[in-house]
């Protein structure tokens, strides 16, 4: 047989089994972010759940122990970023994948999020000052709305970076990445996962939408590397189009989730009352106290991830002074021990009178 028919089928081979592995990387991949994704992601209403408020058992309070928290989270993830911003541009630049270079610059920018994230939660857990009497915690908020705009601007240049590409026309020319591109992609889809529950699970300990939405950003990041394993996919199979076509998709996921992230910091800036769930479980333990007669007022507002209750509840009026006050702070260390992410109660005592009502 001769040795250019012998080098023409180990060639074919050696592409046939590119391919194999091509389509097989991608669609693992693929299957994995997108259950993940589905599990935790129905956009505007999962994020609604996500900064909810808690359940008390799965909180942290003590505010050594979470800034202990925010430090690792902040270095673990800064430290990933760097380490996989490293891998991309090293893989994009050998495997001739632009795309992988564009992600890598992208995953750089990651490291200014988390640190902006970073900033909010430590401002946010000071103690209060002569000059902010009621703490600082919505600066946790405006951490968050930087976030979201960053959110924001990081989808339109991914669906813009792809509208350009399917109506330029040029999909064709665009030159065939390496194999190594391709595992570059779905190391980094699997990091970014990773980094997004771990972040998120912090985030749900110590209650900070900062870390939220941080953690919200680094599922962003999988998705576009998504695009970018797609592209590279659709390029060695001939199909480059398939990298605009996804950028501009995974566009519309991001930007619903920046605005979502955006309309609940703007909620919590605004004094909103919390939800019913909550003041519901606060009016029951209230009443459930043996010397409370009554609840006359409930007023609740959320202040940046913390919230403040004002009460008024009957008391016996027959009783001290002393007696009715001791009711008070009863019923006021029975919420604070039930919801801890609770910063604030004023409990006002009214006397009632029983007996004179049944006389009348």
């Amino acid at each position: 047989m001769p040795r250019s028919r012998v080098a023409k089928g180990g060639n074919e081979r050696m592409n046939a089994r590119g391919t194999v592995v091509t389509i097989s990387v991608t669609w693992v991949c693929f299957f994995i972010l997108i259950t993940g994704h589905y599990a935790a992601f129905d956009c505007r209403s999962q994020y609604k759940k996500e900064v909810t408020f808690l359940k008390p058992v799965s909180q942290i309070t003590d505010q050594h122990e979470v800034k202990k928290i925010v430090n690792r989270v902040s270095g673990v993830t800064i430290a990933v970023n760097i380490s996989l911003a490293g891998i991309k541009l090293l893989a994009g630049i050998f495997a001739r994948s632009g795309a992988m270079v564009s992600d890598a610059v992208h995953t750089i920018s990651d490291v200014f999020t988390t640190i902006i994230a970073y900033i909010g939660v430590r401002l946010s857990r000071k103690e209060p000052d002569s000059k902010h009497p009621y703490g600082h915690d919505r600066f946790e908020c405006v951490a968050s709305i930087l976030l979201s705009g960053m959110l924001f601007m990081t989808g339109l240049g991914i669906g813009w970076s792809g509208v350009k590409v399917i109506f330029g026309g040029n999909t064709k020319s665009l030159e065939i990445p390496g194999l190594l591109a391709l595992v570059a992609a779905a190391v980094s889809i699997a990091c970014k996962e990773w980094m997004y529950w771990y972040t998120r699970a912090m985030a749900k300990k110590i209650n900070s939408s900062a870390f939220m939405a941080d953690a919200w950003h680094h599922r962003s990041d999988a998705l576009s590397s998504v695009g970018s394993l797609i592209g590279i996919a659709g390029a060695r199979l001939g199909l480059p189009v398939l990298d605009p076509i996804a950028s501009v998709i995974i566009c519309f996921f991001i930007l619903k989730v920046s605005v979502d992230i955006f309309r609940e910091s703007i909620r919590k800036m605004t004094d909103r009352a919390c939800d019913k769930k909550t003041e519901d479980g606060i009016r029951s333990l209230i009443l459930s106290h043996a010397h409370v007669l009554g609840l006359d007022k409930l007023s609740t507002r959320v202040f940046g991830d913390r919230i403040y209750v004002d009460a008024e509840i009957s008391v016996d009026g027959n009783q001290t002074l002393e007696d009715a006050h001791k009711v008070a702070e009863e019923v006021h260390d029975n919420i604070e021990k039930q919801y801890p992410n609770i910063k604030h109660i004023m409990i006002h005592e009214n006397p009632s009178y029983p007996d004179k009502d049944k006389d009348k």
